[in-house]
């Protein structure tokens, strides 16, 4: 079966999972490393990473996004996952979501496929805005949330934790486009 193609950067490829993926999903986050900054902060088990893969793709079903599975374009190695999901906490939205594999921190994959996703976000007018929230000692991805364009805004509380929250609108996006055009 060929592989459902969501979107593509110069170094990055978007694809949809497949329900085999769930080795996937537990190599990503079976480490503290990996999942220290993530609602929980502990390695994933096989339970929840097959419930996390189940959730993503009904998702996409239900919502026309979700955190999809991250790809290299040269060699189709796995990366990590990136995409949106709804979150339904106390203030509903479309969230921004990535986690990329340890081995390939600091190449600037996060930024590339933050502002890939940005974009393709309006391009398919899911939404009028998304959010993105970080654990507030994620101090790398509140950088790279801010490189894409993303603006702080009031803090949200997830599971009892106080978390920078950053926004991105369509006339955020719509002002973008027109200085660059």
């Amino acid at each position: 079966m060929r592989e459902q193609v969501i979107l593509e950067t110069e170094r990055l490829k978007v694809t949809m999972w497949a329900p085999g993926d769930v080795t996937l999903v537990h190599q990503l986050h079976s480490t503290i490393e990996t999942t220290r900054y993530l609602t929980g902060s502990a390695p994933w088990s096989n339970e929840k990473c097959e419930e996390r893969l189940s959730r993503w793709i009904d998702d996409h079903h239900s919502y026309g996004t979700t955190k999809y599975k991250l790809l290299s374009r040269d060699d189709d190695r796995f990366l990590g996952r990136a995409g949106f999901s709804f979150f339904g906490g106390e203030r509903p939205d479309f969230e921004l979501g990535y986690s990329l594999c340890q081995t390939v921190w600091g190449r600037g994959y996060a930024t590339e496929i933050g502002m890939a996703l940005r974009n393709w976000f309006f391009d398919r007018k899911i939404a009028d805005k998304f959010i993105a929230f970080t654990h507030p000692d994620n101090i790398a991805s509140q950088k790279v949330l801010t490189k894409i364009g993303m603006q702080p805004c009031q803090p949200m509380t997830v599971e009892g934790l106080v978390c920078p929250t950053f926004e991105y609108t369509a006339a955020m996006h719509d002002q973008i486009a027109t200085r660059l055009s």
